[in-house]
């Protein structure tokens, strides 16, 4: 079965809706390409330092490009905040108190390249058996480029986010992902996939962009990625979204009790409680919802 493709002005419970049923969905043309021209454009010396990788999972002909918030204005102006994004990672990782930035990464897929192993993200949380409907990332994968089954479109086990853990399946199983440049694969941590073999003559461009809820830790430390002093001139909602706000009730204070955000602004003085916007009583009532 194909991937469902939704259109721009779908809603996140339209959105959700598919995740729930399938682990992923593809928003055509989210963004205009010129969005996508001007980010590579100010990644571009950082993209050419970087080497392939050295084994099949990172893809021997694949270059891994990170920390994206530092180095793209576009990137985190438009892409990791964007209105839909969020507000579908809102609603599928509503169970928990709060969500925020897992990782943020452009995945080029060279020439020649083989077949990634087919695997779910959530086992960077060192395989933990989350429970099946329990979803713990929100996942998107910006096109580049064009994404098609030729250049190693994200191959996807459609519905495999309800299937069982530590399943092993085989390319014949997957659906490629195909989609325009500017378009939207949004994903679960749960589903089954993997990067496909690129048997065109040119990169297959990916931006990996995804949130995790907040009381686990990040895949990309965004605290060392991010200079402090370039996080200080960001609004406080994405300061937030790096991590700089509790994960949850007594999660991520600094010192004596201190607001990390609070902090990061070069507040010195000492808290007095966890603050009022994650209570226990608020979070608690997730477990009473």
């Amino acid at each position: 079965m194909p991937v469902t493709h939704l259109s721009p002005d779908a809603t996140p419970d339209e959105i959700c809706e598919v995740l729930r049923r399938d682990g992923a969905v593809v928003i055509d043309r989210l963004v205009e390409a010129a969005v996508i021209d001007a980010m590579l454009h100010e990644l571009t010396p950082h993209l050419d330092a970087t080497p392939h990788g050295d084994e099949d999972f990172t893809g021997t002909t694949t270059r891994r490009t990170g920390a994206l918030v530092a180095r793209s204005k576009t990137c985190r102006e438009e892409l990791v905040v964007h209105p839909l994004v969020l507000a579908t990672t809102e609603q599928l990782l509503g169970h928990a108190t709060n969500f925020q930035l897992h990782l943020t990464q452009v995945i080029s897929i060279g020439p020649g390249e083989t077949p990634q192993p087919i695997h779910r993200d959530q086992w960077a949380f060192d395989f933990y058996p989350f429970e099946a409907g329990y979803e713990v990332q929100c996942n998107t994968i910006w096109a580049g480029t064009d994404f098609t089954e030729e250049n190693g479109g994200t191959r996807v086990v459609v519905g495999s986010n309800n299937a069982e853990d530590r399943l092993q399946f085989a390319f014949e199983d997957t659906e490629a992902v195909e989609m325009e440049k500017g378009s939207c694969l949004i994903y679960t941590g749960s589903v089954y996939h993997g990067g496909g073999p690129n048997r065109s003559d040119a990169y297959r461009t990916g931006i990996n962009i995804t949130y995790n809820v907040a009381w686990l830790r990040q895949e990309e430390n965004q605290y060392l990625a991010v200079p402090h002093d370039l996080a200080r001139t960001f609004d406080d909602d994405l300061c937030r979204l790096l991590g700089y706000a509790r994960g949850a009730y007594a999660l991520g204070y600094v010192g004596d009790i201190q607001d990390s955000l609070a902090w990061l602004r070069g507040s010195t003085e000492p808290g007095s409680s966890f603050g009022d916007d994650i209570t226990l009583e608020k979070a608690a009532g997730k477990l009473r919802s």
